[in-house]
């Protein structure tokens, strides 16, 4: 992983996670170009792409030559099926077909996908290898973005991430902090990762050689909602939250335990190899 790279990267939707992956691949000696709506240059030496890869005419012409690795973060901006319609769908469709057009031939497209796309409710547990039958449209979506670059002629990769934290991603002590409900009744399982083990999953994951096609970006220990805040409460010296009934945040349609097991036997090594040590690391920063 240490290696000088020699390639020519694209980073296609280069908010937060895809800039702090670019320039660790760029520290490696790659050439690394973030693709972004927003005009706002990238920090250096990343070289900044401006287009929409919604709109077709947008991307014409617009990627590097000779790209080795491809990364696929999708933005939506906004939580609705027609957005992420738009930034799954068609944006991997229109970036598919300007490679092609291009005669462009990556030796890998990695996709940032979601553990949304299991349905299961019962806490259930899920690898790579369970059906991905999404209840909501936001899995939906991501599954047919997979299945697009799945099915293309181009090497495709997609990493299912659970739920992101670290650094300002505080949702989860904030309501801590708000003394707010968690989900007892039925039991509501959470599988996370931190953002620093997003970013060295994705450089790992366009790195190894003869991958699978999926793999899941999680940590290695599920635990419900109650569990974590428990937790959370206890380092923050507050009451541990009440216990509700239902849907006290948002569980988006679904409720599983993600195995990792085929990610780490890859031979990624989590810097965060559970919830505490990650937001332990937030705790001792300030957050």
């Amino acid at each position: 992983m240490n290696a000088t790279l020699n390639e020519t990267i694209l980073i296609a939707g280069c908010g937060r996670i895809g800039t702090r992956l670019g320039q660790q691949l760029a520290q490696r000696g790659a050439r690394v170009y973030g693709l972004r709506r927003r005009d706002t240059p990238l920090p250096a030496p990343l070289g900044t792409i401006q287009a929409d890869m919604t709109q077709p005419t947008s991307l014409a012409g617009q990627l590097p030559a000779g790209l080795d690795r491809i990364y696929f973060i999708a933005t939506p901006g906004g939580f609705e099926d027609e957005r992420y319609r738009l930034a799954y769908v068609v944006g991997m469709t229109n970036l598919l077909t300007e490679l092609r057009r291009a005669g462009q031939a990556p030796r890998r497209v990695v996709l940032v996908s979601s553990t949304a796309v299991y349905g299961q409710l019962a806490g259930e547990w899920v690898d790579e290898q369970t059906p991905a039958e999404p209840n909501g449209f936001s899995g939906q979506r991501m599954r047919e973005a997979e299945l697009t670059l799945l099915d293309s002629e181009f090497p495709g990769v997609a990493v299912r991430f659970g739920g992101i934290y670290g650094a300002d991603r505080t949702r989860m002590l904030d309501r801590v902090r708000q003394g707010r409900p968690c989900v007892a009744d039925p039991p509501h399982y959470t599988n996370r990762i931190h953002e620093d083990d997003t970013v060295g999953i994705l450089e790992h994951a366009g790195a190894i050689d003869d991958p699978y096609a999926i793999y899941l970006g999680v940590d290695s220990e599920p635990c419900t909602q109650c569990q974590l805040m428990d937790w959370l409460a206890d380092r923050l010296e507050q009451p541990r939250p009440e216990r509700s009934e239902g849907d006290a945040g948002g569980t988006r349609g679904s409720n599983k335990c993600c195995r990792n097991d085929r990610l780490r036997a890859s031979g990624y090594e989590l810097i965060y190899p559970t919830f505490r040590e990650g937001y332990e690391a937030m705790l001792r920063a300030g957050y």
